[in-house]
């Protein structure tokens, strides 16, 4: 080790607490940017275990492939694992106690699909042969037949139809049972007979929906029982996951002469995998976001170095005043970093993963009986975050040690022990607004003139609140956009179960209402009357443009759907005051009003959600809402719109191109009065501790009653909002302490680097009181000017990560206010509570140690 650098060595280990706050600063943002890069892969790795436990695991499926093209696929290059599935057909299950489940469910799979799919052995073994069976145990609990192992079983197996209405075709196991009158109106057709024996038992698989008409049972299938004209799906598991996968499943799919094929997006957008406007939304944000992240980082670390420019200065010209060279000294700063770099970024890699890693602990406990998620958070650690994270820690630390030492070697020796080049004495540049003294004293003045006579030690402070404001917001913004994006693509189902009456009779009586609402594991209710044949003409003018297209339209007037929905008073009233309406309004029959649900969601061709407003509606407007009767005799009814709002009641949920009124039951009967040849029903909407058990007791009422329960497709639905909650608030915590610590380095050691300067205000007279109402208005300039920038620079990445959003979505652009009032509160709170503390152990040293120093 050659005599320079021995001195440098010497040098970091002699102003320890510079060296550890530079340390400390990068392995802060060492660890900011493994903690993030981390973070995003475990939570990938996360939804995709959680997506094939539900799902099971394929990329491609090919439909209906015969004989020859089953092969081709088999022995495609991409081809990594092919699962062979064919649907049987319903059997009638003889003996069911289930009105609303009468047949058996046939399906079988290969070997290789027992292991991709959730098939959960409970009793016995799976089918080897095309002859054996596996049933539900639903069939024993919930339809009261019962089956041993060893059973030998013979069936009609055949296709669905509905007698009463031939052109509801193609139903499938997700169709619910086909009722009129409180019967069913189906028959099996094209059946044929077969024989099974049961080797076991599996549980409900997570595939059937709760509504669906037949008990899954499952037999065996391969290749070798295929005939030549026989047809089966073929699932295919990739060897490598990436982009090609849908113009190779496309190829693949013409080269073959095989008509239909369908990927499985659900899983494939968590390897990163999208097409269309979603991959463009996923890229863009990604680029974005980690841009983002990468200033701040490169912020974080240069302002560690850059708050002691001057010092590296003085102790540059140190070596130059005893003959070192340019490159000798430039070789010290760059030996520097590396000392530094070599001991922070191991340790910020460290640091971040052990971060991750503690927080994953509490997650997963939480998680473990949120929503049925059944899979853990996990450390992932990829290559590229951590590779990431070395090279922006040794890019950064390259540029924060090279432009001090390029300034340093010119500038003359005596200029940098003396910093003549950083302290600003002329008039000029000091120079301040007369205005400033009369109205908040020579202490607000002086301040001033000590951020303007040290430029470079300002900004470097300015900068430092600027990209934690910046990162605040932006990664905010990001995180409700990303929730709110996800929330229109969801159903939005916020009942679990949903019951009507079938016959001539749709309306519920108040004693089956409380025999329903009484069953063990109901925790909420809500019944609603209903009628939906109702819709009004509105002014295309308060219709959005890309709605217009999707309706009936004459005369400038387009034709809306509306449905009718009347709350109990109870209801009704929480619900008013929920969204600010006046309830005595709404049960004024002399003059009916209403509130209206001006909000609606819809995919269009291109496969974008899109949420808007429906019509425009207005508080006070008066609406036309027209029912027509069977002789197509149209009865306007006028009513008042009481209130307007986007908030859905328990109950209601939002369709495309369809609002909803909500009325009181009194000017719901006086509707229904005028309009007699409409048909109103009621429904109960609940939710469940059990939803499947509430719905096996409402099935055993046999009282016509329809059950559809939809606790799977909530769960789903809340179960990916939760994991996305959990990823976001960690991701907005995460920036949050590392803006906090950013904020509080900065400034701590830009005040502790002028300890002479204080003493020397000390010197002459200036009193405690005073040089803390200095501080104080240094707090409220560092705050405004950061603010100034801060928030303009925050509202153009906002922008662009709107845009990015809009590729797969379209909804209204909304400003994050209450975090930006955070942000600027905090902002003031942080800088006082900063400065505080470094003041405090400033303002206690002794004034002549301190004037005396030269190495500060």
């Amino acid at each position: 080790m050659n005599i320079i650098n021995k001195l440098t060595l010497r040098h970091l280990m002699k102003n320890k607490k510079q060296t550890l706050v530079t340390m400390i600063g990068v392995i802060i943002s060492v660890a900011m940017v493994t903690a993030v890069t981390t973070l995003g892969s475990s939570f990938l790795g996360l939804m995709q275990k959680q997506t094939i436990v539900d799902n099971g695991e394929w990329h491609v499926i090919y439909n209906n492939v015969n004989k020859v093209q089953l092969e081709a696929i088999k022995h495609d290059a991409a081809t990594k694992e092919l699962i062979i599935s064919k649907d049987h057909g319903f059997a009638l299950l003889q003996g069911s106690q289930n009105i609303n489940k009468p047949y058996l469910f046939i399906k079988a799979y290969n070997a290789q699909g027992f292991m991709n799919f959730p098939v959960e052995l409970s009793q016995g073994r799976l089918p080897q042969q095309a002859n054996e069976v596996v049933i539900s145990e639903a069939i024993a609990t919930n339809a009261k037949v019962t089956y041993k192992i060893g059973d030998r079983l013979t069936f009609d197996v055949g296709q669905r139809l509905n007698n009463a209405d031939p052109s509801d075709i193609d139903l499938f196991q997700n169709d619910q049972l086909r009722f009129n009158n409180g019967s069913s109106t189906e028959t099996l057709t094209h059946t044929t007979t077969e024989s099974y024996t049961v080797v076991g038992f599996i549980k409900r698989p997570v595939w059937e929906q709760a509504w669906a008409p037949g008990y899954t049972v499952i037999t065996y299938v391969d290749e070798s029982m295929m005939g030549i004209n026989k047809t089966v799906d073929a699932s295919v598991v990739l060897k490598k996951v990436n982009n090609a996968v849908f113009t190779h499943a496309k190829d693949l799919a013409k080269t073959n002469d095989i008509n239909t094929f369908k990927t499985n997006d659900t899983l494939l957008r968590y390897y990163g995998v999208m097409g269309g406007g979603l991959g463009k939304t996923y890229n863009s944000l990604l680029v974005i976001v980690m841009l983002v992240i990468v200033v701040g980082s490169i912020s974080l670390i240069y302002n560690a170095f850059a708050i002691s420019v001057s010092e590296r200065s003085r102790y540059l010209g140190m070596l130059s005043s005893v003959g070192a060279t340019k490159r000798q000294k430039r070789n010290s700063v760059f030996f520097e970093g590396a000392i530094i770099g070599l001991i922070s970024i191991p340790l910020g890699i460290i640091c971040g993963l052990i971060g991750i890693g503690i927080t994953f602990l509490f997650v997963n406990a939480m998680l473990e009986g949120a929503l049925g998620v059944t899979e853990k958070l996990s450390v992932i650690i990829t290559p590229l975050s951590l590779t990431m994270a070395c090279v922006i820690s040794i890019i950064t630390i390259f540029i924060s040690t090279y432009l001090p030492a390029q300034k340093a070697s010119k500038i003359s020796a005596i200029d940098a022990i003396r910093q003549t080049t950083d302290i600003k004495l002329t008039g000029r540049a000091v120079k301040t607004s007369k205005l400033v003294q009369r109205l908040f004293g020579i202490e607000a003045e002086f301040g001033l003139k000590n951020l303007k006579r040290n430029k470079r030690r300002y900004y470097a402070t300015i900068w430092s609140l600027v990209i934690s404001i910046v990162l605040f917001l932006s990664v905010s913004f990001f995180t409700s956009n990303l929730q709110r994006s996800l929330g229109i693509s969801q159903k939005g189902y916020n009942y679990d179960v949903g019951v009507y009456k079938e016959g001539e009779d749709l309306t519920i009586d108040e004693r089956l209402l409380k025999s329903i609402v009484s069953l063990d594991g109901v925790t909420e209710y809500s019944l609603i009357q209903r009628m939906n044949d109702g819709f009004t003409w509105v002014n295309g003018e308060t219709i959005p443009t890309n709605v217009q297209n999707y309706l009936t339209h004459q005369n400038g007037l387009y034709k809306y759907n509306l449905t009718v929905n009347a709350l109990s008073d109870e209801k009704l009233q929480a619900y008013a005051k929920q969204i600010g309406a006046d309830y005595t309004k709404l049960v004024n029959t002399d003059h009916p009003t209403a509130i209206i649900i001006d909000a609606t969601a819809y995919s269009d061709e291109k496969d974008k959600f899109i949420e808007t407003n429906g019509i425009g509606a207005k508080v006070g407007e008066i609406l036309d809402l027209v029912f027509t009767d069977v002789n197509e005799k149209e009865t306007i009814n006028k009513v008042e719109l009481a209130a307007v709002t986007d908030q859905f009641p328990m109950g209601i949920v939002r369709g495309s191109f369809q609002l909803n009124l909500v009325v009181s039951e009194l000017v719901f009967d006086k509707l229904l009065k005028r309009n007699k040849d409409i048909q109103a029903y009621s429904g109960i909407y609940l939710n469940s501790k059990d939803p499947l058990k509430t719905q096996q007791d409402i099935e055993e009422m046999k009282s016509n009653l329809s059950v559809m329960n939809l606790f799977q497709d909530r769960k789903r639905s809340e179960q990916k909002i939760t994991l996305i909650s959990v990823f976001v608030y960690g991701f907005v915590a995460l920036i949050t302490a590392v803006s906090i610590a950013n904020i509080f380095n900065t400034i701590s050691t830009s005040i502790a680097l002028r300890k002479r300067e204080f003493a020397m205000l000390r010197s002459v007279g200036m009193t405690p009181k005073s040089l803390n109402k200095m501080l104080n208005y240094e707090s409220i300039f560092y705050g405004i000017k950061a603010l100034s920038y801060g928030l303009p620079i925050s509202g153009v990445i906002m922008v662009l990560i709107y845009r990015s959003f809009m590729h797969s979505f379209s909804y209204g652009f909304i400003l994050p206010w209450t975090s930006m009032l955070y942000v600027i509160v905090a902002v003031f709170v942080m800088v006082s509570l900063s400065m505080f503390y470094a003041s405090v152990k400033v303002k206690n040293a002794n004034i002549i140690d301190v004037l005396k120093q030269e190495n500060i």
